[in-house]
């Protein structure tokens, strides 16, 4: 487990250095509470953006983006909900977007910016 936890860790590093070159200021990182956890909270703007960080390496079946399950999709929201519950920024804008890394070509990473990649079902 300690070996997923530091590649978690290291791809939660590299999103996070991605998405700040971006403009995205990052507030905290993996956030846990009821609701699940999220690995970056940052912040676009006016808009808090909380971020799933996925990685997949050379001879994954599936993109980064794609690996991410309904059961995984619904705790993101109810995690991002408690949140934004917790600490009183329901009036706020927010969306949670997936940063999908995968092994590059011609850079060591290919880095994938989904805004807005999992939406509430209303």
């Amino acid at each position: 487990m300690e070996g997923s936890k530091a590649i978690g860790a290291h791809f939660e590093g590299v999103a996070a250095r991605y998405l700040t070159t971006r403009g995205i200021e990052i507030r905290e990182r993996n956030v846990y509470n009821r609701g699940g956890e999220i690995d970056l909270i940052g912040l676009d703007e006016d808009t808090i953006v909380f971020f799933e960080v996925r990685y997949r390496g050379t001879g994954s079946l599936v993109n980064p983006a794609e690996s991410i399950s309904y059961s995984k999709r619904k705790r993101l929201l109810k995690a991002a909900a408690f949140y934004l519950h917790r600490h009183s920024l329901w009036d706020s804008l927010s969306r949670i977007d997936v940063v999908a890394i995968s092994p590059g070509t011609v850079k060591k990473y290919r880095v994938q910016w989904i805004k807005n990649a999992i939406q509430a079902d209303i």
